[in-house]
């Protein structure tokens, strides 16, 4: 049975699947990738189980045992919850270091299955684009309803006209958006999705592996940040697809029609990616345009019979949480 650290078959591409309180779509996810041909490449999976505080770590290896995995699939089962980031550099991080490192690792959320032979189109562009250090497939939800998966990078103009949230001025500057269409054709962009996501390993020995501060949010954004400082670039690929039941596994992008508050890792995230990307200046700019624009949908939103856009708690806590470190934060101005 597979474990942490036994590595019996020499594959191209790497999948990795990071488990948290959600088994029955983790091994979902298992399944579609050893049920796909991958266009004859060779592919392992790695299913980590973050200590979870179920029985999930039971389950997979039962499920290994039963549905005879074999070597194709590796567990870890962990002892702590490292979240998304460090919980991928734990098997990225042995990756590396095998004389038959996969040349590929394609990042899959346990809440996401393989649509079509996505790793093979993927891996396919990127043996004939060496500067592609990361490539992401189109998204989307299990109804069929595409979502954004392409992005651009986040910006003081970007926070202020989404914390508005008002039609007319989105429009008024559309560049604005971070998310980009669902519909984007194939190209270079900012950043893609963590959910389904391929890595070029030689890329990541160069540039390292997520920022081991983040504990969940806004690591792949920063990766994709540094691979493209780096000289290389990062496409998105529609032609890959991937299915996701998108926030399912964390409870916080699912939408709700109540206001939820975010949780204080978020909001740590968020401080610590502005500032690593942004610089101190950039990141109080961009949280002062967050609350500014959210401060001017309030009255908006009662007028319109709407809830505030913002989270719930949001001006305390992105105060107290983001603000207030920001401003302490002198060294790095």
């Amino acid at each position: 049975m597979g474990c942490g650290g036994n590595f019996d078959l020499m594959a191209e591409i790497a999948v990795i699947i990071v488990n948290y309180g959600t088994p029955d779509l983790s091994i979902a996810a298992v399944e579609s990738v050893i049920s796909r041909s991958h266009g004859g490449r060779s592919v392992e999976v790695h299913l980590l189980d973050n200590a979870s505080p179920g029985t999930d770590a039971e389950q997979f290896s039962s499920t290994h045992a039963e549905r005879g995995w074999g070597d194709q699939v590796t567990l870890w089962p962990q002892t702590v919850n490292h979240g998304f980031g460090r919980g991928n550099n734990v098997v990225i991080d042995a990756l590396l270091v095998r004389p038959d490192a996969p040349r590929y690792i394609f990042l899959l959320n346990p809440d996401a299955t393989l649509e079509n032979e996505a790793l093979d189109v993927l891996a396919k562009f990127m043996d004939d684009n060496p500067l592609v250090g990361a490539s992401g497939a189109a998204i989307s939800l299990p109804s069929g309803e595409p979502v954004s998966a392409a992005f651009r990078f986040f910006s003081p103009a970007a926070s202020f006209v989404h914390a508005v949230n008002f039609g007319p001025l989105a429009r008024m500057f559309p560049r604005a958006a971070v998310a980009l269409p669902p519909n984007t054709k194939a190209g270079g962009v900012d950043w893609v999705s963590g959910a389904a996501v391929m890595l070029r390993s030689d890329v990541l020995r160069k540039v390292g592996t997520f920022d081991p501060k983040f504990f969940l949010y806004f690591e792949e954004t920063e990766l994709m940040y540094r691979i493209q400082a780096a000289g290389y670039h990062v496409w998105h690929l529609p032609q890959a697809r991937v299915l996701h039941a998108e926030g399912v596994a964390t409870q916080v992008q699912v939408n709700r029609p109540e206001r939820r508050a975010r949780p204080a890792y978020w909001y740590d995230s968020w401080r610590h990616y502005h500032q690593v990307c942004m610089g101190r200046g950039g990141a109080l700019l961009t949280g002062f345009a967050w609350m500014a624009g959210a401060a001017i949908n309030v009255p908006l939103a009662k007028i319109r019979g709407q809830n505030p856009h913002a989270p719930l708690n949001f001006f305390s806590d992105f105060w107290s949480q983001v603000m207030v470190p920001l401003l302490k934060d002198r060294k790095n101005a």
